[in-house]
Parts: structure tokens; C-alpha cells; sequence
């Protein structure tokens, strides 16, 4: 007796399909939700948000992947929110307003470009007074950036549980009281450097992954730069320094497509095609980083602008006005010291006063708890000990690099570094 034969088994899921939604629509859903339901529900905004993600890992490998992705995801968001309604009885307004999603097979209706937009919303939300000073960067990349605990963990070079702690202590306040909703005008300038503070820490992790299989996160630079935007957009937001984070986005933005090989390989600075520069990004850069130069403050953006500024107005790597970026340095130095900005002035010391200074300059970094982590800290001292001609100290240096979390690109640079340096060739450019 003939029987039915079984289904072709489901397509595998296309690599990383997940994980690129999860950063695409995240930031989305999560803010939908929230303006609905309201802060105070925000545990339930994260499980259905969650929920929703669980399911597609446990229906598309055996289903296949839906045609509408994305609408699939906002669409059991959505049912999962109103289940748990329905079961709590809570208001038949909510409800309303969750079933109008159900209207389109495409989610939610998009947000208005303007300062109502429900992501800026969400930033806004997060900078909230009531949250505890050290919880709303975090708070702002997971709900509106779409990080998870380890990639804020890696961003703010901070432990994995005192990240989780921060945001379960954030959460516990916006569920006290807080709206989904802008604060007066006269509040918008003063929660604002949070704002920038989070927009800045999104676009680094698009600029240099901390991990992963490629360096470059181009949808979070894009998104960095259309957060930053929108604030311009407003009035009351239309400050320096915002002008300021804007040029710094497309002045380093736009040296994307140069900085990695058609197989995604790293390629340093200093080998850089810089006719591959984005062009239009570029310009569009200047003109933010002169309608920043107004204003009575210096704040970092515009030093760090200012720096991007010297590198991208050089023609090549060898008219780079090392003295000048210097100078910025020590301006960001006395404005925002950190352990990362002396990391970066080093490299600048070495560039005009020679490796030897570079090293003095650095004296001292590794006593830092955070740095002692970070391998960029290794690689530096590595190029300068190779300057030097001590092939052995930067052996041992870019050794210690390869023991810490970086993207693929940068562990296969480490690698062929560390090879050269073995084999006791000069040290190359970086």
C-alpha cells in the first residue's frame, strides 16, 4: 500500500538570519510595545519581545523561514502580549491598540521621522532622572540599541553581572511611575548627553565589533547616524555638540568600505584606498563639524570630531598631521580622562616623539583592571616594542592580545602579526 512520503526537510536557516533581526527590529518592537502598554510593564514588553525570538528558534529550522519575517516576529510579540492581558484583564484601550498591529501582515505602522518617533521615545525614557546614574547607558543599549547583556558587558569594558544588576535596578524604577512620553522642552537639553552617550557607544560597536565573525556592524552605524539626526531635527536639541557626535559618525563612517578586504579581512589605516572612502559621507561630515564649531562648550565629541577631521583631510597615511592630533589628545585628556583616551594619546605620542615615548606613555594602563582585558592595550604596546626592535617583548605582547575577546578580522591581523614578528621581519605599518 503506497504511502505518503514525509516532507523535504525545512531549509537550513540562513546564517545569522536571528541575530540580524534581533538588531534590526528589536529596538522596534520593544518600543511599540512600550508606548502601549506603558514603562511600567516593560518586564512584560521584554518576555513577549523574547518569547517571540524563542519561538522562531524552535519553529523555522523545522518550518522554514516565513516569507515576512520580520512581520512574523511583531505578529507573536503581539498575540503574547495580548494573552497575557487577556489573562490579567487589563484595559480594553491597550487591547485596542494592540490589535490594530493586527491590520497589516508588515507590523507595526513605521514611527514618524520626527521627535516623536517612538525610538527616541525610548531614549528619552531611559535617561529618565529616576534611573540610577550608572544604569542608563545600559538600559539605552539594550532597549533601544538591541545589545545583549554580554555585547553592553564588552562596550562598556564592564562585568557581565554588574551589567545584569544595573538594568534589573533601572527597570525596578521606571516601573514606579515613569511615562512613555517626552519630558517638557526645558528638561529635553539636560537629559540630552545621556542620549549622546548611548547613540556614541552604539555606533563604536558598529564601527569595531568587540566580537563576532566581521568588523564592521554596518546597520548600527547607520542607525547611530539616524538617531543622531532625529535629534537635530527638534529645536530644542539643535545643539553643538549634537552637530559635533553627527560629523564624528560620518567622518569615521565613511572610511566603512576601505577598512575591510572583499573576504572581510582587516585592513589597518595605514593601507587604506582612501579614494574607497565614502565621498558623500564625508562632506556631509564637515558640514556637521563646522555647524558644531558654535557654541561657549568644548565637549568631547568635538574634540574626537576634530581628530577624525585631521585624518580624513589627509590625502594619505604619511601627510597625517600626527603634532595636531596630538594636541586633540591632550584636550580630550583634560576634558574626559580615561584609560582609553591615554591608550589612544599614546598612539599619538608615538606617531611624533617616537616609540619610546609612546611606551612611557602607556606606563602604567595595565594596572587598570578593565585594560588589563582589553587587547588593543596589548597590541599597541606590541607595535611600539616592534618599533624598537624588540622582537621578543612584542612576541609576548601580541601573545597576550590573542587571549582576549576581539572580532575574527582582528584575531587573523594578531595571527599574521604575530607570525612576521617571530620570523623577525621589520614592524609594519598600523
Amino acid at each position: 500500500m503506497p504511502t505518503t512520503p514525509p516532507p523535504p526537510p525545512a531549509p537550513p536557516l540562513p546564517p545569522d538570519l536571528l541575530a540580524e533581526l534581533f538588531r534590526h527590529r528589536h529596538a522596534a518592537m520593544v518600543a511599540g510595545l512600550c508606548r502601549i502598554l506603558g514603562p511600567q510593564r516593560l518586564e512584560l514588553v521584554e518576555d513577549v519581545v523574547q518569547e517571540a525570538m524563542l519561538r522562531a528558534l524552535r519553529v523555522w529550522p523545522v518550518e522554514g523561514v516565513p516569507e515576512q519575517p520580520e512581520a512574523w516576529l511583531f505578529r507573536v510579540a503581539r498575540n503574547a502580549a495580548l494573552d497575557a492581558l487577556r489573562r490579567a484583564r487589563i484595559g480594553a484601550r491597550v487591547e485596542a491598540e494592540l490589535q490594530q498591529w493586527a491590520a497589516t501582515e508588515a507590523g507595526p505602522p513605521a514611527a514618524p521621522a520626527t521627535i516623536a518617533d517612538d525610538t527616541l521615545r525610548m531614549l528619552f525614557l531611559c535617561s529618565h532622572p529616576d534611573v540610577p546614574t550608572e544604569a542608563r547607558v545600559p538600559l539605552l543599549l539594550k532597549h533601544v540599541c538591541g545589545f545583549g547583556v554580554p555585547a553592553i558587558a564588552r562596550a562598556l569594558l564592564q562585568q557581565e553581572a554588574t551589567i545584569a544588576q544595573r538594568l534589573t535596578r533601572a527597570k525596578a524604577k521606571l516601573q514606579q511611575g515613569a511615562q512613555f512620553e517626552l519630558p517638557p522642552a526645558e528638561q529635553l537639553p539636560a537629559r540630552l548627553d545621556l542620549v549622546l552617550a548611548a547613540i556614541y557607544l552604539l555606533f563604536n560597536e558598529g564601527h569595531r565589533a568587540h566580537a563576532g565573525s566581521t568588523l564592521l556592524r554596518p546597520e548600527l552605524i547607520d542607525e547611530a547616524a539616524r538617531l543622531c539626526a532625529l535629534l537635530l531635527q527638534q529645536p530644542a536639541l539643535r545643539r553643538p555638540r549634537v552637530h559635533a557626535l553627527l560629523a564624528l559618525i560620518l567622518l569615521l563612517g565613511a572610511r566603512s568600505p576601505a577598512r575591510t578586504t572583499a573576504d572581510g579581512e582587516l585592513i589597518p589605516l595605514a593601507r587604506q584606498d582612501r579614494s574607497r572612502w565614502d565621498r558623500a559621507w564625508l562632506q556631509y561630515g564637515f558640514h556637521h563639524f563646522r555647524a558644531g564649531i558654535g557654541g561657549e562648550v568644548l565637549s568631547p565629541f568635538h574634540v574626537e570630531a576634530a581628530i577624525a577631521s585631521v585624518h580624513a583631510a589627509a590625502p594619505d597615511y604619511a601627510s597625517t598631521d600626527w603634532p595636531r592630533i596630538l594636541r586633540h589628545y591632550d584636550q580630550l585628556q583634560a576634558l574626559q580622562p580615561s584609560p582609553i583616551v591615554r591608550l589612544n594619546r599614546a598612539i599619538a605620542v608615538g606617531k611624533v616623539q617616537g616609540a619610546a615615548a609612546g611606551l612611557v606613555a602607556l606606563a602604567g594602563l595595565d594596572r587598570d583592571r578593565a585594560m588589563r582585558d582589553y587587547g588593543l592595550l596589548h597590541a599597541v604596546t606590541a607595535q611600539l616594542h616592534w618599533e624598537l626592535g624588540d622582537h621578543a617583548a612584542a612576541g609576548a605582547c601580541l601573545r597576550q592580545a590573542l587571549q582576549h575577546p576581539c572580532s575574527e578580522p582582528e584575531r587573523r591581523l594578531l595571527e599574521r602579526r604575530l607570525a612576521a614578528c617571530e620570523r623577525g621581519e621589520p614592524v609594519g605599518p598600523w
